[in-house]
């Protein structure tokens, strides 16, 4: 593939992403949330607490960018932070509250990917879900 072509593919990726972060934005604002903030609250729902450090990691976000997230979260009353192990360590977890609510967002959520996944086949799916497993997935360091 030639790097014009790496170009507009990565291109496209971001217009795509953009679209679909948009859209998520839409359906989540009823419950006073961003597509950013959906992150760390499925992320919490589907391995349980974690620490600042382990979410960061998980989502490839900047340590800042989930601090300030995170507190956003706790503001509203959808995660709650204790000490860690050590002094400087915070676990976040789901409030009762957010647990109570996730499985409606999550169905509203699943709609939303259905729906602009309509025209693939379930091959494609399980296709296009592989492939965007396998960016970066070489562990190789980009310059």
């Amino acid at each position: 593939m030639n790097s014009n072509m790496n170009r507009d593919l990565f291109h496209l990726l971001n217009q795509r992403y953009r679209y679909i972060a948009k859209e998520m934005n839409n359906l989540l604002r009823e419950y006073g949330l961003y597509a950013s903030q959906w992150s760390i609250i499925y992320c919490l729902e589907k391995f349980g607490s974690m620490t600042q450090t382990e979410i960061w990691k998980y989502l490839n976000v900047e340590a800042p960018t989930v601090t300030r997230t995170i507190t956003r979260l706790e503001n509203n009353g959808w995660i709650i932070r204790t000490q860690g192990n050590d002094k400087r360590e915070r676990v976040i977890a789901l409030t009762s509250d957010a647990k109570d609510k996730f499985a409606t967002i999550h169905q509203k959520m699943d709609r939303l990917e259905e729906s602009m996944l309509a025209s693939f086949t379930s091959e494609e799916k399980a296709d296009l879900q592989q492939l965007l497993l396998k960016i970066n997935a070489t562990g190789e360091e980009l310059d």
